[in-house]
Parts: C-alpha cells; structure tokens; sequence
C-alpha cells in the first residue's frame, strides 16, 4: 500500500480510526511522548490521541503517536526510595562481575565483564 502525503490527511478518523494527518503538520494541542516530557508532563493513562504518518518508498509509512495536552499530567516527583533503586541499579551495570570491581562504565552485555578481563592479553602487551 502505497500512501501519498494526501492520504495521510484523515482528521476524522475515518479511514485510520484516529485523527491521522501528514507529517509535521500536527495542529497545536497534540504532543508526543518526548515533547511531554520536555514540558515536565506524562501522558498519564490516555489513549492515542493522533498520529502523523510519513510515506516511505519501498517501506512503510514511518508513524508518530501523539497524546492531548489538556489531558496529560505532571511527571511523578523523584522519590528517595526511587532515587536510591536507580542508583543501586546503575551501580549493578559497573560492577563486573569478574573482578568485582568498579570499572568506572557500564559493561557491555556483549562482554558481560570489564575490558580488562575480557582480554587479559592485551593488558600485557601494552606494559
């Protein structure tokens, strides 16, 4: 199926069941997950307000769901205790789990340890 930016104009929801209109030309009032949270807001529960639809050769159509803004709700504060779970998490990431130190950087999952104890060789060759 083969969309032209004229197809992509559906602002009664007829033929896509929500207000679908062409990329970039969103009218004001709509907001995606990023720009709500760029403005301190959360979609807080809502549906799928709108989308915009980008038509691709060969592909496709490149879709971006937007959310109301009269509907969204502020962000959740920061809480101690989820303060803390991040930081005991974000430290499980830079623990290896080799040499159980701290390697001062998230491991990679594909090494699944620190680079020093991924390749012990390399650390001889350099001295």
């Amino acid at each position: 199926m083969s969309l032209t930016y004229a197809k992509c104009f559906d602002p009664n929801g007829a033929r896509f069941g929500i207000p679908t209109f062409p990329w970039r030309c969103v009218p004001d009032g709509y907001a995606t997950r990023r720009q709500l949270r760029a403005k301190g807001l959360r979609p807080g529960g809502q549906e799928i307000a709108a989308q915009a639809l980008r038509p691709r050769y060969r592909r496709g159509p490149l879709v971006a769901y937007f959310y109301r803004l009269d509907a969204a709700k502020p962000v959740r504060p920061m809480t101690p205790a989820k303060r803390a779970a991040l930081a005991k998490a974000n430290a499980a990431r830079r623990t290896c789990p080799q040499c159980r130190m701290d390697a001062g950087y998230v491991i990679p999952v594909s090494l699944g340890m620190c680079v020093p104890c991924a390749y012990p060789d390399d650390e001889q060759r350099a001295a």
